[in-house]
């Protein structure tokens, strides 16, 4: 028997809820600095030892935080479910969770790359720092994809929504560009689920043909949405 395929686009949203700063939300880091100084190319090449430092704290941050029940809940899907992850969260979470197929829009915090070369990446558990270099003797920088760059993954990740069945969309606001329009890849018999707590409907409307709105945080929607999908399998 052939399984669904499910595409999950995930948001800010579902690793606030394990204690991830949002950039967005009050009181989110873009409060504490100018968003242009710490996540765009602009930014690192005025400063990036403020760079390096604002990644370095998220990198800390991110060992001591797990994963939640919405990732869990996800991971339980793939059971019944041929299951994509696409995220604009730089967190592993989705992984460490043991999520199988995660795409990941904007890079990866415990990952760096070097100036010189994009091709060079590396795993990076700790602080970068401007005394490390790359093979080429280039610095390190992370491997986030800031303002004022492509999204290199976009066309992959709208390749994976062209044939999914089901589109769930979790803690994101569909507001940030390129990624707010893979929704409009969907196909028009996929249905589309939208679990977000202050879940814009107007923009999920835009592409969806069959959207079903569940306005509740990751970890009370997801698990609930799973559930139902799984029986339904």
């Amino acid at each position: 028997m052939v399984r669904k395929k499910v595409v999950v686009l995930s948001g800010a949203g579902i690793s606030a809820e394990s204690g991830i700063s949002t950039f967005r939300d009050a009181g989110g880091l873009w409060q504490q600095h100018d968003i242009m100084e710490v996540a765009s190319i602009d930014g690192w090449y005025k400063n990036p030892a403020l760079v390096l430092e604002f990644y370095n704290a998220r990198r800390r941050q991110l060992h001591e935080v797990h994963p939640n029940a919405a990732h869990a809940a996800l991971v339980a899907l793939e059971s019944a479910y041929e299951v994509h992850v696409i995220t604009q969260n730089v967190d592993d979470l989705h992984e460490r969770a043991g999520s199988s197929r995660v795409l990941h829009l904007h890079g990866e915090l415990f990952k760096a790359r070097s100036t010189k070369n994009p091709e060079l990446v590396y795993d990076w558990r700790t602080d970068i720092t401007l005394d490390d270099r790359c093979e080429l003797g280039s610095q390190l920088r992370p491997h986030i994809v800031w303002f004022g760059e492509v999204v290199p993954l976009i066309e992959v990740a709208a390749t994976e929504v062209l044939d999914a069945d089901i589109v769930i969309v979790i803690g994101t606001s569909l507001q940030v560009y390129p990624a707010a329009g893979l929704v409009s890849f969907a196909p028009m018999d996929a249905q589309m689920y939208y679990i977000d707590p202050s879940a814009d409907a107007s923009a999920a409307k835009r592409a969806a043909r069959s959207l079903e709105i569940i306005p509740t945080k990751a970890t009370v929607g997801v698990p609930a949405l799973v559930e139902r999908l799984l029986t339904s399998a």
